[in-house]
C-alpha cells in the first residue's frame, strides 16, 4: 500500500513539475520563457526579491518583442518564436500603487523586467490588442511576472 501511495505521489509531483516547463522559442540569445506566469502580480521590489535573476532583462523582452510573431487570442498573446515554439502571454490585472486593482485591463497585459530605470521606476513589457511595447512604470505599481532561464 505504502509503495503505491508513494508511485501516486510521485506521478503527481511530476506532473505538476512539468505543467511548469521553459520553451525554447529558438531566439538568438537561447533564452527560454516559462510556460506560466508566476503566481498574481507583485510591486517591483517583491518581485526582484522573489525571482531575482529569473526575471527576464529589459533587452531578453525587447528580444520577445522583436523576435517572435504576437497573434492576439482574445485574451493576451500567443507569441511564436522562429522555430515555431510558442508560449501564451495573457492579459494581466495590475494594481496601482495603493494596492486598488486597475479598471478597463481586459486587453491589457503588464510584465515587470528586472531592469531598474532610476530609483522610482522599473522597465515593463506592456500590451493591448493593437501591439506589445516597452515601457517605464512607477515600482509600487503590481504587475504580472514571467520567469526565463538561460
Amino acid at each position: 500500500m505504502k509503495k503505491y501511495l508513494c508511485f501516486i505521489v510521485m506521478l503527481f509531483l511530476a506532473f505538476t513539475v512539468g505543467a511548469q516547463e521553459y520553451v525554447d522559442l529558438g531566439l538568438p540569445s537561447g533564452t527560454q520563457w516559462k510556460t506560466e506566469n508566476e503566481g498574481d502580480v507583485y510591486y517591483y521590489g517583491a518581485a526582484l526579491v522573489e525571482f531575482g535573476a529569473a526575471m527576464p532583462t529589459y533587452d531578453q523582452f525587447v528580444e520577445l518583442k522583436d523576435g517572435c510573431r504576437w497573434e492576439w487570442t482574445g485574451n493576451g498573446y500567443k507569441v511564436t518564436g522562429p522555430n515555431g515554439n510558442s508560449i501564451n502571454l495573457p492579459v494581466t490585472n495590475g494594481r496601482d500603487c495603493e494596492g486598488n486593482w486597475l479598471e478597463s485591463l481586459s486587453n491589457v497585459g503588464g510584465y515587470w523586467t528586472s531592469t531598474p530605470l532610476g530609483i522610482e521606476r522599473g522597465w515593463m513589457l506592456s500590451f493591448t490588442v493593437n501591439g506589445a511595447n516597452m515601457g517605464e512604470s512607477e515600482r509600487c505599481f503590481w504587475r504580472a511576472v514571467r520567469l526565463v532561464k538561460n
